[in-house]
């Protein structure tokens, strides 16, 4: 039988296979769904070059098959049904077009890759291999925002006027991954807006379900900088004579957070105060070589002249809950905790909180990461590439809106699209 959760339907179908390339945190993430359905997805082989990394992943999900490259997989016979590729952002597009055109369904993290030409490229191996291709485009699949979506098709609010959007990353976050961490750098990743934030443009571009024709953009790197540095403080915070009151990013608050496992498991070392001396994540925020911009706004023009606005801003208390509003003829829908929406009908002047039921909520990102993964599964078992909801061309386009996005920060210009 079926079960509709999300808008999203899941049955009972074969066991179906993948190969993991890139052991890291969003590999993890998405291979959990081997222990939680099992009879669904087996995970076979890993290829991962950071050797206790590969173990630790091979124990926890009984994977039988260990490579230290992807080029160890792409030279063995076809393994698994489909290939996950969770590798660092600038390593996408290799992988993905050579396991691709081996007969393998690719589910590829977000960002694709880190130039339109790599992105284009991977869709287009996809493509003429007749492969299926999803990028992990997570936010679509929020029950939350699938609620939205049908909330605005349906006229609940009248017609589109405007949506405002806002990815408060967290602080203590964005300090982790885009001061310390492996986002920090353009050269050696990408821009944030891109790295970080690609997929709430694609949410937007899901809302809104029409070509974005203009677009603007501006912001800076304003706080994570050499001379924001207090004269007190030392290069690295196991030496700081600041304390963790004292500093908002003191790294020793890893000791206590949920990024300290990751840091762990990063450093190959299972002592937080060890870990923190061997890697980048000890470092001193205003000692790091970081180049990426800390807070985006981004401005579209949709056709028929319906408008959005996003903004992504590391300085926040929430982490990663989205906050919209999104503004019709006869209502106004507004959701800031991830799990609700709240309707005000300007006619009634009558407010109703809605929600979307989900039992997959202790997952990441509120759920999405079960139905990303889930879908994906599913939509292979079945040969059925209809049920991908973010599946490559689209994601594409997304992409292209990214990259046209942070061209009109660079050049301070109003870009025309057709995106």
């Amino acid at each position: 039988g079926q079960v509709r959760e999300a808008g999203l339907v899941k049955m009972a179908s074969r066991q179906t296979t993948a190969v993991v390339i890139g052991a890291g945190s969003r590999g993890f993430a998405y291979s959990s769904y081997a222990l939680s359905d099992g009879d669904k997805l087996k995970i076979v082989a890993v290829a991962e070059p950071r050797e206790k990394v590969r173990q630790r992943f091979s124990q926890k999900y009984s994977v039988e098959k260990e490579f230290s490259s992807w080029e160890e997989v792409a030279k063995c016979e076809k393994l698994a049904d489909f290939a996950m590729i969770t590798t660092q952002d600038h390593l996408h597009k290799d992988p993905a077009i050579a396991l691709a055109r081996l007969g393998y369904h690719i589910l590829l993290e977000k960002p694709m890759a880190v130039t339109e030409e790599d992105c284009e490229a991977i869709v287009a191996a996809c493509e003429e291999s007749g492969v299926m291709l999803a990028v992990c485009h997570v936010l679509r699949y929020a029950p939350v925002n699938r609620l939205i979506k049908r909330l605005i098709e349906d006229g609940t609010i009248g017609d589109l006027v405007n949506i405002q959007h806002t990815e408060p990353v967290g602080f203590f976050h964005f300090a982790h991954s885009y001061v310390r961490g492996n986002w920090r750098r353009e050269a050696t990743s990408s821009f944030s807006l891109l790295t970080k934030s690609c997929h709430d443009v694609d949410l937007i571009r899901y809302w809104m379900d029409r070509p974005c024709t203009r677009v603007s953009s501006f912001g800076s790197l304003l706080h994570f900088r050499k001379e924001k540095k207090p004269a007190v403080a030392a290069d690295h915070c196991v030496d700081c004579p600041l304390t963790v009151q004292q500093c908002a990013f003191n790294a020793r608050k890893y000791a206590t957070s949920w990024f300290g496992e990751t840091v762990m498991r990063d450093a190959g070392v299972d002592d937080i105060e060890e870990a923190l001396r061997v890697s980048p994540y000890g470092r001193c925020v205003y000692n790091c070589d970081n180049d990426v911009v800390d807070h985006q706004v981004v401005n579209f023009e949709f056709a028929g002249g319906v408008t959005a606005s996003f903004t992504m801003v590391a300085f926040t208390e929430k982490l990663c809950v989205r906050r919209t509003v999104v503004h019709g003829t006869r209502g106004e829908l507004t959701c800031d905790d991830g799990e609700s929406v709240m309707h005000f009908d300007f006619a009634t002047g009558q407010k109703k909180r809605l929600m979307e039921e989900t039992a997959h909520a202790h997952w990441g990102h509120g759920g999405s990461d079960y139905y990303t993964i889930a879908t994906f599964v599913d939509a292979v078992a079945k040969k059925d590439p209809s049920l991908l909801p973010t599946r490559g061309r689209d994601a594409l386009r997304s992409h292209l809106l990214t990259f046209a996005a942070e061209r009109a920060r660079r050049t301070g210009t109003v870009l025309s699209v057709d995106l």
